[in-house]
C-alpha cells in the first residue's frame, strides 16, 4: 500500500468517526435499578437518553388535603394499573398550584415498592415517545409517562405523536405504560371564535371549520380519565397551610397565629392554592427561632 493511499484511508476513517458522532443513535435502556423516576433528555446531536432522578420529591398522598375526590380517582386508576388490571391514561386539568403534579409524585412514592416507575418527558420531546415506549415495553415494571404543564399552540405538531401513543397507532397499546399529563386547560390545543360552525371564512380561510374543532378536542378525548381541579376557598387554603405548618413542627398556637399572615401572603400573590400555602408555610416556619 502506497503512503498516499494509507494517508487517504486514515483521513476517510477520521471523517467517518466524526459523522457517526453527530448521527442520532438508537435510544438505549438505562440501568433500571438506579432510580424509580427518569427524565428523557435530548443532548447535542439529537441524542436522547433516559437520565435517573436521584432525589424524587418526598410527596405523600396523606399530605395532600382538600382534593379528596381527585385523589380517589387517581389512586384508584393507579392501583388498577399496578395490579395489571385495565386502567386509563389520565389528564389532570384546572387551576394552577392545586396539586395536579404533586398527586402524580405522591402516587409514584406510594406504589414504587410495587413496581411503579415514572418517566418525565418534555413537550418538545414527544416525537420520541414511540422510542421510549419501545424501550420499556418488555419490562416487568409499570411505567407512567409524565407530561407536565401540557398544551400546544397553533402550528406545533408534537401533539400528533402523543395522539398516536394514546389511541390511534397501528401498534397495540403497551400494557405496562400509561400517560399522565397535567395542564391548565382541558382542551390542550387553543380554540378560537372563528373555529365555530357559524364562522364565515375569509377567502383563504378554513373551508370546514367544524373539522378544526374536532381536531383540537380529539387529543383531550383520547385520555380515558379526566380529573379537574378547582381554586381553593379561604377555609380550604387555611387548612392546607395548617397541615404544612404542622408537618414542619409548628404548634397549634403558632398555626393559629399564622392565619392572618397566610391570608396576606395569598392576597399578595393573587392565589389561594396549595402551592402558595406550601410556600407560605416554608417562609413562616423558617422565620421561627429554632427550638433549644
Amino acid at each position: 500500500m502506497t503512503p498516499q493511499l494509507q494517508h487517504l484511508l486514515e483521513r476517510a476513517e477520521q471523517l467517518i468517526t466524526r459523522i457517526e458522532a453527530v448521527l442520532p443513535r438508537p435510544l438505549s435502556a438505562p440501568d433500571w435499578s438506579e432510580a424509580i423516576a427518569w427524565r428523557y433528555r435530548k443532548r447535542s446531536g439529537g441524542h436522547g437518553a433516559l437520565e435517573p432522578v436521584r432525589h424524587v420529591a418526598d410527596m405523600r398522598l396523606a399530605q395532600l388535603r382538600k382534593i379528596d375526590a381527585q385523589k380517589e380517582k387517581i389512586q384508584r386508576n393507579t392501583e388498577q394499573f399496578v395490579e395489571g388490571r385495565p386502567a386509563n391514561n389520565v389528564l389532570l386539568t384546572g387551576a394552577r398550584g392545586t396539586g395536579k403534579s404533586s398527586l402524580i409524585k405522591a402516587c409514584l412514592n406510594e406504589y414504587a415498592g410495587r413496581g411503579l416507575r415514572l418517566i418525565e418527558v418534555d413537550k418538545a420531546d414527544l416525537t420520541d415517545l414511540p422510542d421510549i415506549v419501545e424501550i420499556v415495553s418488555g419490562r416487568p415494571e409499570k411505567f407512567i409517562v409524565y407530561c407536565d404543564d401540557l398544551s400546544f399552540e397553533d402550528g406545533e405538531g408534537d401533539y400528533k405523536a402523543l395522539k398516536s401513543i394514546l389511541d390511534g397507532s397501528v401498534a397495540a397499546a403497551t400494557p405496562n405504560v400509561l400517560v399522565y399529563a397535567t395542564s391548565n386547560r382541558r382542551h390542550l390545543l387553543p380554540e378560537y371564535m372563528k373555529d365555530n360552525l357559524g364562522y364565515r371564512p375569509a377567502e383563504d380561510g378554513e373551508i370546514h371549520p367544524g373539522e378544526v374543532v374536532e381536531e383540537k378536542i380529539s387529543l383531550s378525548e383520547r385520555f380515558g380519565l379526566w380529573v379537574s381541579f378547582y381554586p381553593f376557598s379561604q377555609d380550604e387554603y387555611l387548612a392546607i397551610v395548617a397541615q404544612w405548618l404542622a408537618s414542619m413542627g409548628a404548634t397549634p398556637e403558632a398555626i393559629e397565629a399564622a392565619r392572618p399572615e397566610a391570608l396576606v401572603w395569598a392576597l399578595e400573590r393573587g392565589s389561594r392554592s396549595g402551592r402558595v400555602a406550601w410556600q407560605f408555610a416554608r417562609d413562616y416556619a423558617g422565620r421561627q427561632p429554632a427550638a433549644a
